[in-house]
């Protein structure tokens, strides 16, 4: 075979691989559709107000915080005003080296509370447990530093509930959240964890812990967060969920089955991605020990949080995210195709090994094999232009799809001018920023073959969205 040959071989082994991805995510599209509109029609405006108020099971919601000192307050508030029968919010101080701890104690008047406290899961070691005097429903445990998936278990050891929420410091929730993410363990005993919805904050309109209005970013880069999380969870958690092959439940807004998780060994510390491995090991034990299992995605329970603005932040975010997605994968990589694996061992996790963990490595190869030949000859220009049609094209339509479906369902970005911006956004994120991300992406992989560790990771906070007004 001569060069040309060869190059045009692998110039469409690419192109055959995006067509491929692609008609997976179509796929995945199709049973959203299906999914939220059975959903949507069950979910009718006098849901909630009929389904047994008083009687769902109590949950606590559980902090983790590490140097959260200008979000945390608002956030805590948010989840003060929730509307749910029973619930209690235990904040998890891990060994911040700012003044959280102390605007905790300012904020909510706590005081040292002295209150068993009993490990059934690993963590590190407490330093005391307070009390808010002006909110009974509110505690903080403060502990010595040891990461997210650590500050999680130390909030299961503290938990007095037999469901508990993970919420992240930065986040808001909706009044009704709990109330809806709860369903699928009322409609169904078999469930174990139920995950909502993740939306973007920055833009929006916070006093102290009310959502007022949904706005827009000024910035670009939390712009094109927007779409993504549109596009992640409408129409990637969407359409796995009916399968019983959802692999992720942000750790941002997750509810589970406390003594399941304990059973698991709770939240693992030696990994990155605790929320989505902790997921994928639920679905291996249970699958493996044939048990029946539910883990569920709700669409409209909503947590609002706050996107990176600045490039640091989000090169950070994106490597811990596919460090941890490789982490997730190779530790329960048993699960691969397990004679007892079901839809998950068969259908979800190769799609994730082939297109989530493998796909930034083939797309960024894709790109830069092209450029390359491209101008020395090695390949024809018309090829050139499939390989670009079907890997641009299709992000477009995936993205401009994914807002279509979430203007006919749930609106929240009501001003025809946020519609518009947004559809803007979804079709210029594909000339430069998923490209970026891929690199990203990549760079994840490398860190996890080569063994490298780390922690939570600096999220840059700027609480803006607090007291902005929307746009």
């Amino acid at each position: 075979m001569t060069l040309g040959q060869v190059a045009e071989f692998f110039q469409w082994m690419f192109i055959i691989y995006f067509l491929a991805l692609n008609l997976g995510y179509i796929g995945l599209n199709l049973l959203s559709i299906v999914s939220v509109s059975g959903y949507m029609r069950k979910r009718a405006p006098s849901f909630l107000s009929s389904f047994y108020p008083g009687f769902e099971p109590p949950i606590t919601v559980i902090v983790p915080a590490y140097n959260e000192m200008a979000t945390i307050s608002d956030s805590i508030r948010s989840f003060l005003q929730l509307q749910y029968s029973q619930f209690e919010i235990v904040v998890v101080n891990d060994g911040s080296s700012d003044d959280t701890l102390a605007m905790l104690t300012r904020e909510f008047s706590l005081v040292p509370f002295p209150e068993a406290y009993r490990v059934r899961v690993g963590a590190k070691p407490v330093r005391g447990i307070y009390l808010s005097t002006t909110h009974s429903k509110l505690r903080v445990v403060d502990k010595e530093n040891g990461g997210k998936a650590d500050s999680l278990n130390a909030g299961i050891n503290a938990s007095r509930y037999p469901l508990f929420c993970a919420v992240d410091a930065d986040s808001i929730l909706q009044p009704d959240s709990l109330q809806r993410v709860v369903q699928p363990f009322i409609e169904d005993p078999r469930t174990i964890a139920s995950g909502g919805t993740i939306r973007v904050a920055n833009g929006c309109r916070v006093d102290h812990g009310f959502l007022l209005s949904v706005g827009l970013p000024g910035n670009l880069l939390a712009l094109f967060q927007i779409v993504e999380y549109i596009r992640a969870f409408l129409f990637g958690r969407l359409g796995w969920s009916p399968l019983n092959a959802l692999l992720i439940i942000s750790g941002a807004f997750g509810l589970f089955n406390k003594e399941r998780v304990i059973e698991a060994g709770g939240f693992h510390s030696d990994t990155i991605g605790e929320d989505m491995e902790l997921i994928v090991r639920l679905h291996r034990i249970n699958r493996l020990k044939r048990r029946e299992y539910k883990i569920t995605f709700v669409p409209d329970p909503i947590c609002w949080t706050e996107a990176p603005e600045d490039f640091r932040t989000l090169i950070n975010q994106r490597i811990r995210w596919q460090r941890g997605l490789s982490e997730s994968l190779f530790s329960n990589i048993r699960l691969l195709f397990h004679p007892r694996g079901g839809a998950v061992g068969w259908l979800a996790f190769p799609f994730f090994m082939l297109f989530e963990w493998m796909g930034p490595l083939i797309e960024t190869s894709g790109y830069i094999f092209t450029i390359v030949a491209l101008p020395l000859g090695i390949i024809e220009p018309p090829i050139a232009a499939i390989f670009f049609m079907v890997s641009v094209g299709f992000g477009v339509m995936l993205s401009t799809t994914a807002l279509l479906l979430e203007e006919m369902s749930f609106h929240l970005y009501s001003k025809p001018r946020h519609f518009a911006t947004l559809m803007l956004v979804a079709v210029i994120e594909n000339f430069g920023y998923r490209q970026f991300n891929a690199l990203c992406r990549v760079w994840g992989i490398t860190m996890f073959l080569s063994g490298k560790r780390g922690g939570w990771g600096a999220m840059r906070r700027t609480g803006g969205w607090t007291n902005q007004k929307g746009k």
